[in-house]
């Protein structure tokens, strides 16, 4: 938890730097009512972010990532159960390939956690939240003014975050903190790596944000499940794994499925014209 929560940190101040560095990132006009506003899609950010980490600790890396693979379901669900979102049934049969891609590409390193599933699975209810959270933000008339962009209100979420997950981690592991900064003093690695995690996590979680902005919260979703199978082939080439069959047909399908969800309902349309 205290290494999460310093990733969101260093995120915290890469989005500072962008607002003092002259002419970088102009700083949202909000007020405390509208920074209120933010909180939901914060601490909903924060509890994905926690879950996720500790569903990885929980198990092995690859069982993460199964259980994850899911997040689209989740983020459909809550959607429509919740914010009223619209999504086509032959959207709904996509998520299968999608996910069944994750699953197969990982199967062959499952290693079957109950507390790596159940938070794995807290964590994807928590970031379908987020997801349908920030779209709800973007279309909050007056608010997306004030907040100046997608890369301010990813900024004011990360802080928000940032605040969740301190406390929570003065809570379990406070008594922890001052050996972990003699850790980071001590070993330039942790350090370096550290930062970098941080960094790329900041410009990840904008990334995701721009594109829930073009798209919706589903799409966001797919998207990100379409990144674990990214994330189990870079792993495989980084660390030297062999990439088996069944590893590359997994990935194969759950790209696929990606691409297909991104057209069906264009296709369909198109096909009942002609």
């Amino acid at each position: 938890m205290t290494i999460a929560t310093m990733q969101l940190g260093v995120g915290v101040l890469w989005a500072l730097f962008l607002w003092g560095y002259p002419e970088a990132r102009p700083m949202p006009q909000t007020t405390f009512a509208d920074w209120r506003k933010t909180l939901p899609v914060g601490f909903a950010s924060a509890a994905a972010h926690a879950f996720s980490v500790f569903a990885i600790s929980a198990g092995a890396v690859s069982f993460g990532q199964i259980v994850k693979a899911a997040e689209p379901a989740f983020a459909a669900l809550i959607g429509v159960l919740f914010y009223g979102s619209k999504v086509s049934v032959a959207k709904w049969l996509c998520l299968v390939p999608v996910i069944g891609g994750v699953v197969m590409a990982s199967l062959g390193e499952l290693d079957f956690a109950w507390a790596a599933l159940i938070t794995a699975a807290i964590a994807n209810v928590f970031a379908a939240i987020k997801a349908n959270e920030n779209k709800k933000l973007m279309e909050t008339e007056g608010l997306k003014e004030r907040m100046g962009g997608v890369g301010n209100q990813c900024a004011l979420t990360m802080i928000n975050s940032f605040i969740f997950c301190f406390v929570l981690m003065l809570i379990t592991e406070g008594h922890k903190l001052g050996s972990f900064m003699k850790m980071l003093q001590s070993n330039k690695m942790l350090l370096s790596n550290l930062i970098t995690s941080g960094l790329w996590f900041y410009g990840y979680n904008e990334l995701s944000t721009m594109t829930i902005k073009k798209t919706s919260a589903v799409t966001q979703s797919v998207a990100n499940t379409a990144k674990r199978v990214i994330v189990i082939v870079g792993v495989a080439l980084v660390m030297g794994e062999s990439l088996d069959p069944l590893k590359l047909a997994g990935c194969s399908i759950g790209i696929g499925g990606v691409f297909l969800y991104s057209i069906i309902d264009d296709l369909l349309k198109r096909m009942r014209a002609e």
